[in-house]
């Protein structure tokens, strides 16, 4: 959807970033971030032949790196045999258009290839959906080089009505698919609300994880639950929500769901398109905030999971922090304290304690009991099976029930427990 140019047609790379004072810490590289960039583009399919980090005291208006930066990574892209250079900082579509240009070879940068990737991995029709919103939010402003090729022919007969036409169709059809998707994707927050409204009913509660990407989370949900979800050791291996149900204890069932990863810089077009999904985390009662405890960035990890935590509206949410990889994890001492769990999702180490933790959190005055009900109360039985969890019934005398109750629920049916 770039410049008609995708990613897996393109093998090789150079990477460039620019490391400037005026810039912000989330648009700003570093070492440690063109490192990162390097293991997308793998994701990708993609081969990194060199990286740029350029230092400047701001960034240029034209060519983001400066002319003599931009003329030193066009000698390198060529000598090394490069047909694609990727910029780990946001660019604006003149900048991309310029450096296009100058540079000889498809320029992007960190968010087109994310999005790239989030393209090829989506798996669901509402993955697919939110990746195709968030692309053409992102192509849109960029339209205008695509019709470079007008430009040049300025003036000419036949040219600039045409061109200016087609642009505008293009915009127009861009915009139609735009409403449309978002059409859908309202659909599903619908389809999403009248769900929640049923488990809110059903008073079961609900457990998101997330974390930063490759931090563990499909792991640990295969740990917990037995999803048998697909989970490799590359950036955004998972990208559509699977939900498993979770039996705490003998009186605590949860729903716990898996969220897509979370990386620095990620496209504002897939937060705003992923919000559908994400948004889960706002009406979840517990969020579990997985963190690699063997990278050695872990705490900027973090920081960036907790900001975008916060964009999401679920700064509120309850949250345990687990440490995941405990068992590559350097140094004789865990990270630990409250709300702090230390785990391995591959070795099923900790595993009992982060149970603990949630049932703890979550398994607040559940009883299960023994009720005995009149045949005339037939209505209290429908209700227990309504929100509670009933696990045996036998008709005698009269009808006995054995249910987990949680408190709303026992203060109902209180005249009917038979105390032990």
């Amino acid at each position: 959807m770039f410049d008609k140019t995708e990613v897996k047609e393109i093998n090789r790379a150079v990477l460039v970033g620019l490391n400037a004072p005026g810039l912000s810490a989330e648009e700003n590289a570093t070492d440690e971030s063109l490192d990162e960039l390097a293991a997308l583009l793998d994701t990708a399919g993609g081969v990194c032949l060199g990286t740029v980090l350029q230092n400047k005291a701001s960034p240029d208006p034209r060519t983001f790196i400066g002319e003599g930066k931009a003329e030193e990574v066009k000698e390198l892209a060529g000598r090394l045999g490069a047909d694609i250079v990727i910029f780990d900082n946001p660019l604006s579509p003149s900048q991309q258009r310029v450096l296009t240009e100058e540079l000889g070879v498809t320029v992007m940068d960190r968010a087109a290839l994310i999005l790239d990737i989030f393209a090829k991995r989506a798996r669901t029709s509402e993955g697919r959906l939110q990746v195709a919103l968030a692309q053409y939010k992102y192509l849109l402003p960029r339209l205008t080089g695509m019709w470079k090729h007008l430009e040049r022919q300025e003036g000419a007969i036949g040219t600039r009505g045409p061109g200016e036409t087609q642009l505008e169709s293009d915009r127009r059809h861009i915009h139609r698919k735009i409403a449309k998707l978002e059409e859908e994707l309202r659909d599903v927050r619908r389809v999403r609300a009248t769900q929640r409204g049923r488990r809110e009913k059903n008073e079961v509660p609900v457990v998101a994880i997330v974390g930063y990407t490759n931090a563990g989370k499909s792991t640990l949900l295969n740990a917990l639950t037995g999803a048998d979800i697909p989970a490799n050791n590359r950036l955004f291996d998972t990208l559509d929500t699977t939900t498993r149900t979770l039996e705490i204890s003998d009186t605590c069932t949860v729903l716990i769901s898996d969220t897509v990863g979370f990386i620095s810089k990620l496209p504002h077009q897939l937060v705003d398109a992923f919000k559908a999904t994400l948004e889960e985390l706002v009406f979840a009662d517990l969020l579990l905030h997985v963190i690699d405890a063997s990278g050695p960035n872990w705490r900027e990890q973090a920081d960036v999971v907790d900001r975008l935590i916060v964009e999401l509206g679920a700064a509120e949410t309850p949250r345990l922090e687990v440490f995941n990889k405990c068992d590559l994890a350097g140094g004789d001492i865990l990270p630990h304290g409250e709300d702090i769990v230390s785990v391995s999702a591959k070795t099923g180490a900790g595993l009992d304690r982060l149970l603990a933790a949630i049932g703890q959190r979550l398994d607040a005055g559940v009883r299960r009991v023994e009720l005995r009900l009149p045949y005339d109360k037939g209505g209290v039985l429908d209700a227990l099976y309504r929100e509670a969890k009933v696990e045996k019934v036998d008709y005698g005398e009269t009808i006995a029930v054995t249910a987990v109750c949680t408190p709303k629920t026992l203060g109902r049916v209180r005249q009917y427990i038979v105390e032990g």
